[in-house]
């Protein structure tokens, strides 16, 4: 049995407001811990960034027939406007990126994106310029010659965003998002059609 330096051997005023600071002290730390994680878990729960591709313009474009070298030579520029929404409640830093542009599963055309910042439930728009690599095509002829006898040339278009979310200062969380775009660029009016998109996200 604890004795205690009171005439009637009960604990004494001081020992008593120790104790009770100490379990004020804890309760207060273990609800703050609460509501940091019940803000994490819904308030501030990374959400992934939308890449919105809204528009591809044909900028340029001559194909042409190579006698000497049996090979089409194309020229292509697409001006490609992004839009890309932020979700969040706090901002989103992500790193360079890329978009991309591809012909029957080969690449032909990159061009990067800057690494930047989206604030807290910003939208940002990005005006990107692909430009095709005519050697890229030096491979690909057995199949880009009869597309450009069709008058129709197939393209895919991808663009890549990576970032982080830091949630409070205190939690960083990894966020990827993706959309790819299906094109045709048609020779006899210069148009593009067809386009058909699909979009990832990926924490």
């Amino acid at each position: 049995m604890k004795a205690y330096d009171t005439v009637d051997g009960s604990e004494p005023p001081r020992s008593r407001k120790c104790r009770n600071i100490c379990l004020s002290v804890t309760a207060g730390t273990v609800v703050i811990v609460l509501i940091l994680v019940v803000l994490c878990l819904t308030v501030f729960k990374a959400k992934d960034p939308e890449i919105t591709l809204n528009s591809v313009v044909l900028r340029n474009l001559q194909a042409d027939f190579n006698v000497n070298k049996f090979s089409v030579d194309v020229d292509i520029t697409l001006d490609v406007h992004l839009t890309v929404k932020n979700p969040n409640k706090v901002g989103v830093k992500y790193t360079n990126s890329t978009a991309s542009l591809n012909y029957r599963g080969e690449l032909v055309g990159q061009v990067p994106i800057g690494a930047g910042k989206i604030s807290a439930d910003q939208t940002k728009a990005m005006d990107v310029t692909l430009t095709v690599m005519a050697d890229r095509f030096l491979g690909k002829t057995p199949e880009l010659l009869p597309d450009v006898v069709a008058g129709t040339i197939p393209f895919n278009t991808v663009a890549k965003i990576s970032g982080k979310v830091s949630i409070l200062g205190i939690f960083k969380v990894h966020v990827v998002s993706t959309t790819s775009c299906d094109i045709n660029v048609y020779l006899r009016n210069n148009t593009i059609g067809n386009q058909v998109c699909a979009y990832k996200t990926k924490l």
